[in-house]
Order: C-alpha cells, then sequence, then structure tokens
C-alpha cells in the first residue's frame, strides 16, 4: 500500500508541479545536477520534515484533520504555495476515493494532511505516511530537474537514492512527533521557496503550476 501512495504514477496532480524548482532555474540558483542535489537536501529539510510531520500526525490523528489543516495554513505564508497545497490535497483525495473508504473532511485539505488521511484509509501506520511525504518531497523536484534542465535521469535518480538516509531519517523524525500539539510540529521555513512562488504565480509562460 505504501508503494501505491508514494507512486508517481499516482493521479494525483503532482506533475504538475516542481515543487519551486521552475523557480530556482530561472533565478540561476539551480544548473546541474549537483545544484539539484542542494535544492532537494534544502526542501527534504524544510518542507519535507513540515509534510512529513503533518502528515504522519493526519493517520494517527482521526477527527483532528482540521486542526492539522490549520496549523499547515500557517506554516504557508505564500498564498501560491497555499493554493498549490490545496490543488494538490484536492487531486490526491479524488485518486483516494477511487481505491478506499476516505472520510470526508470537510473542506479541501493540505496535500501533506490529504496524504495522511489517504494513508490512515489504506491502513498505513504514521511511519509510512511519513516516508510518503519524504519521498514525494524530493521525487517531484527532481522529475522536474529532467524535464527543465534537460538533464541525464540516470544522473537525477542517482542524486534520489544519495538522499535516501536523509528521507528516512526526516520520516522517522516526523512520525516520532505524532502526538505533539499542533503548534509544537516542525514549522521550518524557506523564505527563497515563498519568494520564488509568488514570482512564479506571476508569469504568463511556466511549465509547472508551481
Amino acid at each position: 500500500m505504501l508503494l501505491v501512495l508514494a507512486d508517481g504514477r499516482l493521479p494525483s496532480g503532482g506533475h504538475a508541479h516542481s515543487g519551486g524548482l521552475e523557480a530556482a532555474i530561472a533565478s540561476g540558483r539551480v544548473r546541474d545536477v549537483a545544484q539539484v542535489g542542494e535544492f532537494l537536501r534544502g526542501r527534504l529539510a524544510t518542507s519535507g520534515l513540515v509534510a512529513a510531520a503533518f502528515a504522519a500526525s493526519a493517520c494517527a490523528r482521526t477527527g483532528r484533520w482540521l486542526d492539522l489543516d490549520g496549523g499547515l495554513d500557517a506554516r504557508t505564508p505564500s498564498p501560491a504555495l497555499r493554493k498549490a497545497s490545496r490543488a494538490q490535497g484536492r487531486a490526491l483525495m479524488r485518486a483516494g476515493r477511487a481505491m478506499w473508504a476516505v472520510p470526508d473532511i470537510g473542506r479541501e485539505p493540505h496535500h501533506p494532511v490529504a496524504l495522511g488521511v489517504l494513508a490512515h484509509a489504506a491502513g498505513l501506520g504514521p511511519l509510512e505516511a511519513a516516508v510518503a511525504a519524504a519521498h514525494g518531497t524530493v521525487t517531484g523536484p527532481a522529475s522536474a530537474a529532467v524535464r527543465l534542465l534537460g538533464l541525464d535521469p540516470y544522473a537525477v535518480h542517482a542524486v534520489i537514492a544519495g538522499l535516501a538516509p536523509d528521507i528516512d531519517r526526516v520520516a522517522a523524525d516526523a512520525a516520532a512527533r505524532v502526538h505533539d500539539p499542533v503548534d509544537d510540529l516542525p514549522a521550518a521555513g524557506a523564505p527563497l521557496l515563498d519568494i520564488g512562488a509568488e514570482l512564479h504565480a506571476t508569469w504568463e509562460v511556466r511549465l509547472f503550476a508551481s
């Protein structure tokens, strides 16, 4: 079930999002495989940790999803990123309802909350939800990097493989905090991603939605 949930072919809309990489490339901060690796490592340590913690908590805390969703709103200062997260959450919930009995949580949730809800519906635990979230944080932008920069996909996947221990560590850290109050969950920020997302949203021509 974890493989189903983490599969990049799951029709959850992730292929339309670069996780901020398109804006980073346009600004000149990312130009090659090595810099893609640095970008992914930074994204995993910030957005990835937050996503993994909220996905794990959403999987463990049935009935408290709205509190978690509000907590993610507070951790997402960029309106463009909030919109992108909810768009992916909506698509993920639609995909999940085709496979499992998924409850209605009362709103279109942020993507990590939707991921945790689906993980619970699929019979997975908080650690698996955190793994799927942390994994998706790097694989989505990595796939976008191949398309945006014309990079060797084998080299990019080697970068992902090198990040595997970090993904496992972030997921374990996130899963260990499922009983923390929402306000105490990770709130690691990435200001350049926020700024880039707002600039990216103004572009008339772009390959990715975010």
